[in-house]
């Protein structure tokens, strides 16, 4: 049957045809994808419906706005501490685990009869999001084979960057029409299609059964995991910085109507796939190049954004282009993390969700902080321009600070690339 391996477990050898295997590493590949389509749609989604939400629960639009505080705390908390409690856990297994909390998180939310117990059901919903990236990411680098760790890191943060395409209007939509709860519903249907594709496709990965604790938390002891995570966190914020408002500066400084918002949103997600894709492949080649070409390409971008948004027609293709650039960060910084720590993996690339995440948050709050202060919706364009400038900075010093003689495989791997 289509999507079956030669062998019940990957990592021995195996008899069967070469190509087989192939062809079910993409379907392995796909499902995994699934579930970054699921996280991706219910972490984004929930800023469409956040009036609805105040509305329904009988609470201020600033008091809703905890559920997406909450969930993106829950990313930075759940990412280490689950990659460390379930070190010694089988690769598969923890996937099932991550999507079933993943999928349990989302069905509470929609079930969650006040704003209190929707903020606790979004905390325990973010809990696997970045763990389930980091093992994903590791199980689909084993899969994919040697010198393909971008690709497979691409492919796996194509489906959140899909679910800005799809899957976040749809959410969006299906909660105007039928109540902020349904949103939540779908994001659950999709949690468990994606459990479906994961028992079925997803095989046990003979050299990824777990490692132990001890492992896990050595990652925490090399700086180069440090370095890349503050790196991340500070190169990724003036994405957020902009994203977080890019709807009334399209609409109030750019002039564009209201009625053409999702379309644009949806370009800003197209880049991001786009970007994601290129950013693997450019990883592979060497995940130092693909660093400074999206830390270059951002700066850019940003810059011609923050002098040129009044007009549309420059404002609606810059719009592609943040995403676009933005995103090959994604792949190089997570496969970074990786390479960092090669003896505990699944802890270092979780880290770079809790990385993304509190870009989101300081990201968000540093344009808050200049649009209060009556700078303009401009404003955090060039917030964006000084945090991408400082995490290019961040990066030369962690590269200067990388040890030049290897000590051990992680310096390796990173002096190579």
């Amino acid at each position: 049957m289509q999507g079956r391996w030669d062998e019940d477990t990957v990592g021995i050898p195996s008899s069967g045809d070469t190509v087989k295997n192939q062809d079910a590493a993409a379907w392995a590949l796909l499902a995994l994808s699934m579930g970054g389509f699921g996280i991706g749609t219910t972490e984004f989604a929930s800023m469409g419906i956040l009036p609805l939400i105040a509305s329904g629960l009988n609470t201020t639009i600033p008091k809703a706005g905890y559920v997406i505080a909450a969930y993106a705390l829950g990313v930075v908390v759940g990412a280490p501490l689950v990659a460390i409690a379930t070190a010694r856990m089988s690769r598969r297994a923890l996937l099932l685990l991550l999507m079933v909390a993943f999928t349990v998180g989302n069905a509470a939310s929609a079930l969650a009869p006040t704003i209190d117990t929707l903020i606790l059901a979004r905390f325990i919903a973010g809990l696997p999001h970045g763990a389930y990236f980091g093992v994903g990411s590791v199980v689909g680098a084993a899969l994919l084979g040697p010198g393909r760790k971008g690709r497979a890191v691409a492919l796996l943060m194509a489906g959140l960057t899909v679910a800005n395409i799809i899957g976040v209007p749809v959410a969006t939509f299906l909660g105007q029409q039928l109540g902020w709860r349904s949103t939540y519903l779908l994001v659950g249907a999709i949690g468990v299609a994606t459990l479906i594709a994961l028992w079925r496709w997803v095989p046990h990965v003979a050299s990824l059964g777990g490692s132990s604790v001890r492992q896990e938390l050595g990652a925490l002891k090399r700086p180069q995991v440090w370095w890349t995570v503050v790196v991340g966190a500070v190169g990724f914020g003036g994405l957020f910085a902009v994203y977080s408002y890019i709807a009334p500066t399209m609409t109030r400084v750019a002039g564009l109507p209201e009625s053409a918002l999702p379309l644009v949103l949806a370009l800003f997600g197209t880049g991001m796939t786009v970007g994601t894709l290129w950013g693997g492949k450019l990883t592979d080649r060497s995940v130092t190049l693909a660093m400074w070409s999206g830390f270059g390409g951002v700066t850019l971008v940003m810059l011609l954004f923050a002098l040129l948004a009044t007009s549309l027609w420059a404002a609606v293709p810059l719009v592609f282009l943040i995403g676009f650039t933005a995103s090959l960060l994604g792949p190089a910084v997570q496969v970074r993390l990786m390479e960092a720590s090669p003896d505990a993996p699944s802890l270092a690339a979780s880290m770079s969700h809790s990385a993304l995440n509190m870009a989101n948050a300081a990201g968000a709050w540093l344009g808050s902080v200049v649009l209060s202060a009556g700078y303009g919706y401009l404003a955090p364009a060039w917030v964006a321009v000084a945090l991408s400038i400082a995490g290019a900075a961040l990066f030369w010093c962690a590269t200067r600070f990388q040890p030049r003689a290897p000590s051990g495989e992680s310096s390796k791997s990173l002096q190579a690339r």
